[in-house]
């Protein structure tokens, strides 16, 4: 497999920011996303990995290990020591030489662990696979097709892609999820999984899927947890204020890595992608992604927004004390909808953008823009200007 080192400035940016106020820096993402590599292209003094056996042993009194060591210290894969963050608080609190940079595979219970720990004391980056800005927007149907995940989209070819993702989604659910201690066995949580894909850009009903599944709605919820929290799903939250409609309620559930929804759908290659009925569904969670890695957004500060009689979009968020919106379409040239102008007008957008994979950028209405994919980062400085108007 051929492999080489992306130059991933606007991820860097951000965590040296953090660094730079903080005396505790998490970098949480996916497994293999790339936190170590990025960990390590920052002047550190102390690594310590603990899936490496000899420093697993090293925390078995992790007082003496740290308490004498000063600059930066970096913990990998810290969610198998979370009994760490009470001692972390210490340190940083009296030993001001010190300062760590922590990774950890899964967020929920870290965040959870590290903010009551260390609140206040600790900045938190996440941190997805490759974007666009990473590979260049040439690579952008490579990126689609493959997903972010480094290892699988630096693969010499498409079948050894598909060869790492296959063995990537094995190992997670065998080795990754008893070691969080999740006791679901594997085969469960696969067919489980693969039964998600299926509603991948769709209205989740836990009820429905609890039925089909022949599990109750609470255990449902239980393994969506679990995969929301290892980042391998988005559970979209629909937005619904009182403006005499009825609104849609319950969220729309995506595979956040392109990469890993084609596996679990079979799909290996352009030919196939472009032939499956899932087509248009693909390019909306990837482009969703694409757009919140862009513009910086936090899962519980995107939604989507759909009425009961049909109107409908795929994306809103808050900035600058305006809304604004975005739809993904593949499609060769948008042109306006009904639904996109009773968007506008109902949420009082002050833009929306019309995301498709073409090469043009043109305007629909005064407040509507058809977009490529590739210039997505033109809707962040929009808003931004916008944001330094209000």
């Amino acid at each position: 497999m051929s492999m080489k080192l992306v130059d991933r400035k606007k991820d860097l940016t951000g965590i040296l920011k953090l660094l730079s106020i903080f005396p505790v820096t998490a970098i949480l993402g996916a497994r293999q996303c790339g936190k170590t590599t990025l960990a390590k292209q920052i002047t550190h003094d102390h690594y310590f990995d603990l899936e490496n056996p000899r420093d697993f042993v090293r925390f078995e009194h992790p007082q003496l290990t740290l308490e004498d060591l000063e600059g930066l210290i970096v913990i990998d894969e810290i969610q198998r020591k979370q009994d760490l963050f009470p001692l972390l608080r210490y340190l940083v609190d009296n030993k001001p030489k010190q300062k760590y940079l922590i990774l950890g595979s899964a967020s929920g219970k870290l965040i959870r662990q590290s903010s009551e720990s260390l609140a206040g004391r600790i900045g938190y980056y996440n941190l997805s696979g490759f974007q666009i800005s990473d590979i260049g927007v040439e690579k952008v149907e490579k990126l689609w097709l493959r997903g972010g995940l480094p290892r699988s989209f630096l693969a010499g070819d498409d079948e050894q892609s598909v060869l790492w993702r296959d063995n990537y989604i094995t190992t997670f659910l065998e080795r990754d999820i008893p070691q969080l201690g999740i006791n679901i066995p594997a085969r469960t949580l696969r067919r489980f999984w693969i039964m998600l894909s299926h509603y991948h850009g769709q209205i989740i009903n836990f009820s429905e899927i609890g039925r089909s599944f022949g599990i109750s709605d609470m255990t449902v919820r239980k393994y969506l947890e679990i995969l929301e929290s290892t980042f391998m799903i988005r559970l979209l939250q629909p937005w619904y204020v009182n403006i005499g409609k009825r609104l849609v309620k319950h969220p729309k559930i995506f595979l956040r890595d392109s990469g890993i929804f084609h596996s679990l759908m079979s799909i290996s290659s352009r030919q196939q992608l472009f032939t499956h009925n899932k087509l248009g569904a693909s390019w909306e969670g990837f482009a969703l992604e694409c757009a919140c890695r862009e513009l910086n957004l936090k899962n519980e500060e995107v939604y989507f927004w759909r009425t009961h009689s049909g109107a409908e979009l795929d994306m809103l968020w808050q900035s600058g004390g305006k809304y604004w919106g975005a739809e993904f379409k593949f499609m060769d040239a948008p042109h306006l909808s009904k639904s996109m102008q009773i968007s506008v007008d109902d949420l009082h957008l002050e833009h929306l953008w019309v995301i498709y994979p073409g090469k043009a950028e043109y305007k629909i209405t005064k407040n509507i823009t058809a977009l490529p994919l590739s210039s997505v980062r033109i809707i962040r400085n929009c808003t931004n200007t916008s944001s330094k108007a209000v």
